[in-house]
Formats: C-alpha cells, structure tokens, sequence
C-alpha cells in the first residue's frame, strides 16, 4: 500500500469526517434539549468540541483496519451516541422523529456547504488540488452519513423516525429490534443489501438535489 498515498488521504478526509460526526451528534443533543431533554446538555455532548464525540473503536481503530483489510474498498466506523432519554421529551413519540431527523439533517447542510465552498473555489480559479479534493470530500462523507443513518431500522435514526411515525402497535414491534440492530444492519452491509438497495438509489438522488440547490450559484458563476 501507498504510505504517501494514504497520508494524503487521511489529511484530505480529516477535516470534513470530523465536522460531519460533532456537528451529527451535536444536533442531537440540541434538539432534544429544544423538546425537553437536558441529558446531552449536562454531560457536555452538545459541543462543537469533536473529542467528546469520538469513540476509539468506531471513530479511529475499526476505520483503519477496514482501510488496511481492504484496500479502502470498504469502510465503516460510528461516533458516540449522543444519550437521550426520550421520556424526558415534552410529546416523546412524535419529538424522538425530530431528534433522530436533525443528525442525518445536519449532515446534508453540510454536504451543501461543502458543495457550495467547492463551486466558490472553482468559480474563482483556484486550482490547489488538496482544497478541492477536500470539499468532494466533504459532500461525500456527509452524503454518505446521511443516506445510511437515514436506513429505517433501529437504532440507526431512520429506525427511530419511523418509530416514531408509525401507530403505537407497529412502533412497538419495531422498537424491540434496536437490541439487535446494529448486527442486523452490519450482516446486510457486508451481504451487499444496504449497498445496493439503499446506498446507490438513495445517494444519487441527494446528489441530485443538491445540484438543484447548487445550480443558481453555478449561474452566477459563470
């Protein structure tokens, strides 16, 4: 494997997986103080402060060993789960939908900011390589975050949207996965399923509204 070539790698995708975990996390914590509950608040969770957010295992060493394992073919790593007592929520059943929507939302604001720092660079005639791999970059990892976090199973927060949409009986009976969730979605991963069904169909169509966002900028810049 290419040292050189991962180092440069690590340098380009640093920044924007950083800010796209924190800020993921962060609003978690901040919507679900908005509906009532302090428990991310008092344990400082809700932080721009990227280290409260990092888990050892699933931030750093499970992403550098799928990188090394498989060549960079496959990666998958996971922040710290911001804690939530949905009990505490003023209406829990239809505020836990805004608090599991406002992660995966944040990560497509980002991915449009990152969008829109990319065609202001190109726009203006900047040519440096790094900056501009660094904002494809930034789009993709957010738009990677917010495709799988929005896969409807718990407790990924697509499963706890629609939780919390479902009547109470069919909420119920999907809530008792979450135990078993994260093995779940880890064996339709690697079987491909998540991949093909999911991440594919579903990233081509943000992708596709972003450029709809994007287009009135690239007009001006013309």
């Amino acid at each position: 494997m290419d040292t050189s070539h991962l180092i440069q790698t690590v340098l380009i995708y640093a920044l924007p997986v950083l800010f796209a975990i924190t800020l993921h996390e962060a609003a978690h914590g901040y919507v679900a103080r908005h509906f009532g509950d302090n428990t991310a608040w008092m344990l400082g969770r809700v932080t721009l402060n990227p280290i409260p957010h990092i888990d050892p295992i699933g931030t750093v060493l499970m992403p550098l060993m799928l990188y090394f394992a498989t060549g960079g073919a496959f990666l998958f790593g996971y922040a710290k789960p911001v804690p939530v007592n949905f009990g505490h929520l003023r209406n829990p059943k239809r505020d836990m939908v805004w608090v599991a929507l406002a992660g995966p939302g944040s990560n497509f604001v980002q991915a449009l900011f990152w969008g829109v720092l990319l065609y202001l660079l190109v726009g203006l005639g900047l040519q440096e390589r790094f900056f501009i791999e660094m904002c494809r970059a930034g789009m993709l990892v957010n738009v990677v975050m917010f495709v799988f976090n929005l896969f409807p199973l718990p407790p990924l927060d697509g499963g706890r949207i629609l939780v919390g949409l479902l009547p109470w009986r069919q909420a119920a009976l999907l809530s008792r996965i979450e135990p078993y969730g994260f093995f779940i979605v880890m064996a339709l991963v690697i079987a491909g399923v998540v991949s093909t069904l999911w991440m594919r169909p579903l990233m081509g169509l943000t992708y596709g509204a972003l450029d709809v966002l994007l287009s009135p900028l690239s007009f001006l810049l013309r």
